[in-house]
C-alpha cells in the first residue's frame, strides 16, 4: 500500500486567498462609488468625505468580513490537514512495514532454550565381577574364554551355572553431584495457504564442558548415538534436524483430512506436556513411542460426522532402520538377509472437549533389529574368526584401552513388537472447583521373537527379543503412568507423577529427555515431584524437582535379553553395569517464545 498524497500543495490555498483579498481591496473604491446607499444627510455620509470604508452599510465592509471569515476557515483547514497528513504518513509507514514483513519473512520462528542442573546419585550399581571379566581376556589354554569357540564358551558358562560357581556381581555407588546441560530448539513454520504448510525443528543438546558426541557404552541404547535419539539426548554442540514435514489439508465433504510426510513430530507426546509446562509436543503417545523417525501420516477429523467432540483418527507409518544404506552389507553380494524396520499404527481421539480427553494409540513394528546404526565407545572388542582352519570360528576378546570409537550396526532381525496405550486426561475445575490437572495411562506390549541375535556378544549370551539362553518365547508386558498437577500461590503448579513397568514391559521411548534414561521404559517404579513457577507466563519459568528410579529388573528399554530380577542377577547378567536405584535432583530455567 502506497502512502496517500494530498492533491493540492499545502501552501496553495493560502497564497490564492491572499491574492484574492488584495484584488478585492484594491477594487473596493470603485465598487463603493457605485453602490454606497444614499442617506438622509449626504453631509454625514462617509462617501462625501472620501472615507467609503466607514460606511456602516457599505457592501465593501460586508465583503471584507466574509473574506476574513473565509481566511480563518482556510487556516483551520490547513492546520487540520497537516494533522491528517501526519496520520496518513504514519499509517502508510506502518502498513509498508507490515507488507515488507509479510513479503520477506516467509517462515516464522520460535525459540526454546533451557539450562538445567542435575544432581545424580546411583545406589547399588551391579557391575562385572573381576574374576568373570578377567576370564574373557584370558586365553583358553589358561582356562579363559579368549580363543575358545562359541560352543566351548556356552558349555563352560552352563557348567558354572549348574555347579553354582557363578559369582555375585560387584556392587558400588556412584555420584555426579552437579551436571549442567543446555537444550536449544528452533521451531520453524511456513503457511502457504489454508491447504499446505511446513513445520520443522533444529535442535542441540549438550552437557557443560563436553561436545564429544560419543558416550562410553554401558549397555544402554542411550549410550549409542543413532538416528532415533540424536537431538533428544545430550550429544554436543552440533545443530541437528529433529523434525521437518509438510501438511496438506483437504476436506472430504464434512470430513477434514490432512496428509503429512517427512521427519515426524514424534517426541514429547501426551501426556508429557504437563511436566514440560507446554503444549503437546508430538503426536504419538509418549508412553509407547518417544523416538525420532521419518515417515508419514493420514488423519481424519470425525467430529462432524460422529457428533463426538474432538473425534479423530490418524494412520501412521515410519521407518526405524534402513538396512541397505551405509552399512557393511550395502551393495554387497555377500550381504546378510537383514531387513528394514517398518512401523505402522494409528492414533485416535475418542473424545476431546477441551477439558477432558480420551486417546488411544496402537503401534506395530516388523523385524526389530538387534541394535541400530550408530557410534559408541565399547568397553571391550569381540572378534570372531576361524584362526586354525577347523571350520569353526574362535572368539577373541580385547580391552578397548584406547577408548576407540566403534561404528555399530545391527546384524539380525529378531522379531516383531506390538503396543497399545489408552490415555485419559482431564481438568477437575468443574467438579471440584479447583484447577487440578489429572492424567492416567494404561499400556501393554507384546513381543514375538524370531531368532537369536548374530551379534557376537549377544549370540554368546543366547539373546533374542526379550529372550536369553537360546529360548525364544513371546512375552506380554504392561505399564501404568499417572499424575496430577495442583494450583499453588503465584500461579505456580505442583506436579506429582508415578509410573510402573512390568518384567517384560518394552517400548520405544529412548528419545525421552532424561540424563538417566527413559523413566517410561523402566521395569520397576519411578516417582517424581516437581514445582513449576512461571515468571512470564509460559514464556519463561523455573522448575525444581526430584526423581527416584527403583529398577526391579535388568535391561529396561533394551529389547535384547530376558529381564532378570535385580536381586537375583549374577556376574554374567551384569557384564554391562546394571542400575538398581537412582536419585535425581534438578532445577531448570526455561525460555520459550
Amino acid at each position: 500500500m502506497k502512502g496517500l498524497r494530498l492533491s493540492t500543495p499545502p501552501g496553495f490555498l493560502s497564497v490564492f486567498l491572499s491574492g484574492l483579498t488584495l484584488l478585492l481591496f484594491l477594487s473596493s473604491p470603485l465598487y463603493a462609488a457605485d453602490h454606497c446607499p444614499a442617506t438622509k444627510s449626504s453631509a454625514n455620509c462617509p462617501k462625501a468625505h472620501g472615507d467609503m470604508t466607514k460606511c456602516p452599510n457599505c457592501p465593501v465592509n460586508e465583503l471584507k468580513q466574509e473574506i476574513q471569515n473565509l481566511q480563518q476557515k482556510v487556516e483551520k483547514l490547513e492546520k487540520d490537514g497537516s494533522y491528517v497528513k501526519e496520520d496518513v504518513d504514519d499509517l502508510s509507514s506502518r502498513v509498508d512495514k507490515t507488507e515488507l514483513h509479510t513479503t520477506t519473512d516467509k517462515v516464522s520462528f520460535g525459540v526454546y532454550f533451557r539450562t538445567e542442573a542435575n544432581s545424580l546419585h546411583y545406589d547399588n550399581i551391579l557391575g562385572p565381577n573381576p574374576m568373570i571379566l578377567g576370564a574373557f581376556f584370558t586365553p583358553v589354554s589358561m582356562g579363559g574364554f579368549s580363543g575358545a569357540t562359541l560352543p566351548q564358551i556356552q558349555q563352560a558358562m552352563y557348567q558354572m551355572a549348574m555347579a553354582g560357581q557363578i559369582p555375585d556381581p560387584s556392587s558400588y555407588d556412584a555420584n555426579n553431584d552437579i551436571l549442567y546441560t543446555n537444550k536449544f530448539r528452533m521451531d520453524m513454520k511456513a503457511i502457504l495457504n489454508n491447504q499446505i504448510s511446513f513445520a520443522g525443528r533444529l535442535a542441540a543438546y549438550k552437557v557443560f564442558g563436553d561436545s564429544s558426541e560419543v558416550k562410553f557404552n554401558q549397555g544402554s541404547l542411550g549410550d549409542v548415538n543413532f538416528d532415533g535419539t540424536t537431538s533428544s539426548l545430550p550429544r554436543g554442540d552440533v545443530i541437528r534436524l529433529e523434525r521437518a514435514y509438510f501438511v496438506y489439508n483437504h476436506d472430504l465433504g464434512s470430513v477434514p483430512m490432512s496428509f503429512s510426510l517427512g521427519r515426524r513430530p514424534a517426541t514429547d507426546g501426551p501426556p508429557l506436556e504437563y511436566g514440560n509446562y507446554s503444549l503437546v509436543g508430538g503426536s504419538p503417545l509418549a508412553t509407547i513411542i518417544n523416538w525420532q523417525f521419518d515417515g508419514a501420516s493420514l488423519s481424519f477429523g470425525l467430529e462432524d460426522v460422529t457428533s463426538i467432540p474432538g473425534a479423530s483418527f490418524k494412520l501412521c507409518y515410519g521407518v526405524g532402520f534402513e538396512s541397505d544404506w551405509g552399512n557393511s552389507t550395502s551393495l554387497n553380494y555377500m550381504a546378510s538377509d537383514i531387513e528394514d524396520v517398518h512401523l505402522v499404527g494409528f492414533i485416535s481421539d475418542f473424545f476431546n472437549n477441551g477439558n477432558t480427553s480420551v486417546m488411544f494409540n496402537y503401534a506395530h513394528a516388523w523385524d526389530i533389529t538387534d541394535g541400530f546404526t550408530g557410534t559408541t565407545v565399547m568397553p571391550f572388542i569381540i572378534k570372531t574368526a576361524d584362526t586354525n582352519g577347523d571350520g569353526e570360528a574362535e572368539y577373541t576378546f580385547e580391552q578397548n584401552s584406547g577408548a576407540f570409537i566403534s561404528r555399530m550396526e545391527p546384524m539380525t532381525n529378531i522379531g516383531d513388537w506390538d503396543a497399545g496405550t489408552l490415555l485419559f486426561r482431564t481438568n477437575l475445575s468443574e467438579p471440584l472447583e479447583y484447577d487440578i490437572d489429572f492424567f492416567l495411562a494404561g499400556s501393554a506390549s507384546y513381543t514375538d521373537p524370531s531368532q537369536i541375535s548374530n551379534n557376537p556378544f549377544y549370540k554368546m549370551m543366547g539373546m533374542g527379543l526379550l529372550s536369553s539362553n537360546n529360548d525364544l518365547e513371546s512375552q506380554d508386558g504392561y505399564s501404568i503412568y499417572t499424575g496430577a498437577l495442583f494450583p499453588m500461590p503465584l500461579k505456580a503448579r505442583l506436579g506429582l507423577e508415578y509410573n510402573y513397568g512390568s518384567k517384560y514391559w518394552f517400548n520405544f521411548t529412548g528419545a525421552e529427555d532424561s540424563v538417566i534414561g527413559s523413566k517410561l521404559a523402566v521395569r520397576g517404579d519411578v516417582y517424581e515431584a516437581y514445582y513449576i513457577q512461571p515468571i512470564f507466563q509460559k514464556n519463561f519459568f523455573v522448575k525444581v524437582g526430584a526423581q527416584y528410579y527403583d529398577y526391579a529388573y535388568t535391561g529396561s528399554g533394551n529389547p535384547l535379553g530376558a529381564p532378570v530380577k535385580i536381586s537375583d542377577a549374577t556376574a554374567f547378567d551384569t557384564i554391562n553395569p546394571v542400575v538398581d536405584e537412582v536419585w535425581n535432583y534438578y532445577a531448570s530455567a526455561t525460555f520459550n517464545f
